[in-house]
């Protein structure tokens, strides 16, 4: 057994050489795939660049296309918005001219001498019969119109502050006045009121409609004990008095407007309102006498560095001023007033930021304050108009006598009857209360039970307290309910109650037509704009 047979065995030359061969052959192979999966990636990676790079300038060509669409469409809308301003200013003083050329007595509610002749001349008319009110108080309503349409449509940078005061102090001035002819009307009917006789009750009643408002009284001539309610066949309204009541001379009331002038007037935000600028401070213009200034100049000590002082010679030369001191003051002067006029007018629009938001703290505060009766407008609103419930003392009827007829005349006006009684067993005595009920307007529709709310006169808000018993029946579109006073009474639903809306659509409908769709959660609206 020979000595290297348990060891490995030697490679030939040849062997080795096959070998290195081998593995340098599966090396090149090795590199040569490599090379080519490099290749193909590369390539691939080309191909994708390639890809994006092309997808990429199909994208900004079409987004430069779609800008430059949507700035062809921009600058478009900004010449029609223009367009649109400009038509609307020429639509307001077409409509003022139109207004003029008329000349049917009416006045220009943006006139406040015109409104205040126009209230002045119906203030001192003693015409009080219910008809020429109610046709009269629609040209008032028409007027309240136009002024609620100049304070929502001037736009706010050409409305000024003072103009807008002007204009609600004017709705307000109307309002008032409509409703003091209302009742003076009432009280002109109130001492006829036996010749308005029912045959069959003996009372008086009367029902006089109009599309603004539904005028309903009945006066308790009879006085009869067995009396238990009354419903106005032609209006649908009727109510309930107590025996007290229903002894006693009493006329009631029930004054439906369509309107509501109740309710305070929505807030209009001053923060874009027109202000009006400062008055600048005419320019001064000095004249000096240059002669006269070289002497006092040569007169001062040369290191002073004064004012020239005015001074008049004997001669009756003109006085000389300083002329670099005033001018230098005028300057000054005149700078000071552009930063006066600067600073206002940043103070302005600083205050109107800060008053926004502390208005809004104030607003929430107030609504903490507010207990649970009273009736927040920013999330209710009054609809179907206001009802007014009045207890009214019966004025002295006229008496035959022998051929003559006399008549009690009484300077006190239309008096309200109190009730409860005004005494000082009222606040714990218990008084029966009084049952209305009112029928709804066609027009209006509510989605949900509405609220009743009646108007506290004294904190300016409605409130639901005083208000129990409360029937709706939505088929017959009724409410009755009881009150323990005689209220002015509104119905009132959730502002919000449709929101979130659904969808809208605008549709072309025809030339210079279009079809405003607008569905919301109870029903789908739509309004037809020409």
């Amino acid at each position: 057994m020979s000595d290297g047979s348990g060891g490995k065995k030697k490679l030939s030359k040849a062997e080795r050489l096959r070998l290195q061969k081998e593995e340098e052959d599966r090396r090149l192979i090795e590199e040569e795939e490599a090379r080519l999966r490099a290749e193909q990636e590369e390539a691939e990676r080309l191909e994708k660049e390639r890809i994006e790079r092309e997808e990429r300038e199909r994208l900004e060509a079409k987004d430069q296309e779609r800008r430059g669409t949507e700035l062809a469409e921009l600058h478009s809308l900004e010449e029609k918005f223009l367009s649109a301003r400009q038509w609307k200013a020429d639509y307001r003083l077409h409509a003022k001219w139109e207004h003029y050329m008329q000349c049917d007595g009416s006045p220009d509610p943006a006139m406040p001498q015109e409104i205040n002749t126009f209230m002045s001349l119906w203030q001192e008319n003693k015409n009080d019969d219910i008809e020429f009110v109610i046709e009269k108080g629609n040209k008032v309503l028409n007027l309240i119109e136009k002024l609620d349409f100049l304070l929502l449509d001037t736009p706010p940078n050409e409305l000024m502050e003072n103009t807008m005061v002007q204009y609600q102090d004017s709705i307000l001035e109307l309002q008032h006045l409509l409703h003091q002819k209302y009742n003076e009307a009432t009280e002109h009917l109130l001492k006829k009121a036996n010749t308005y006789a029912d045959s069959d009750s003996g009372n008086m009643e009367m029902v006089i409609k109009d599309k603004n408002v539904t005028f309903s009284i009945w006066a308790n001539l009879k006085k009869n004990p067995r009396f238990k309610n009354h419903m106005f066949c032609d209006a649908e309204n009727g109510f309930d008095l107590p025996k007290t009541v229903a002894t006693s001379d009493v006329a009631v009331r029930i004054l439906h407007t369509h309107y509501d002038h109740v309710s305070p007037l929505r807030c209009i935000p001053t923060l874009h309102l027109k202000v009006e600028t400062p008055e600048s401070k005419p320019e001064l213009t000095v004249f000096y006498d240059m002669k006269e200034e070289k002497e006092k100049e040569g007169e001062q000590k040369s290191g002073e560095d004064t004012d020239l002082v005015i001074d008049k010679e004997s001669d009756g030369r003109k006085s000389a001023i300083s002329f670099k001191d005033n001018i230098k003051s005028d300057i000054d002067e005149n700078e000071k007033l552009e930063e006066e006029s600067d600073k206002k007018s940043e103070n302005f629009t600083i205050s109107q930021v800060h008053v926004a938001p502390l208005q809004a703290a104030t607003d929430e505060k107030e609504e903490e304050i507010f207990d649970e009766n009273v009736v927040d407008l920013h999330q209710f609103t009054p609809v179907g108009g206001v009802y007014h419930i009045d207890a009214l003392k019966l004025p002295p009827q006229a008496k035959q006598i022998k051929g003559w007829i006399m008549v009690e005349l009484l300077d006190v006006g239309l008096e309200t009857y109190p009730y409860p009684p005004e005494t000082e067993e009222t606040e714990d005595a218990s008084y029966p209360c009084i049952g209305v009920t009112l029928r709804l307007l066609d027009s209006v529709i509510f989605f949900e039970e509405p609220v009743v709310a009646r108007w506290d006169s004294a904190g300016k808000q409605w409130r639901t307290d005083g208000i129990s018993d409360i029937k709706y029946r939505m088929k017959d579109k009724q409410i009755s309910f009881e009150m323990d006073a005689f209220y002015t009474i509104t119905l009132v639903q959730d502002a919000h109650l449709n929101m979130p809306y659904q969808s809208w659509e605008l549709r072309p409908n025809g030339t210079d037509e279009l079809l405003f769709t607008v569905v919301t959660a109870f029903a789908e609206v739509q309004m037809q704009v020409k």
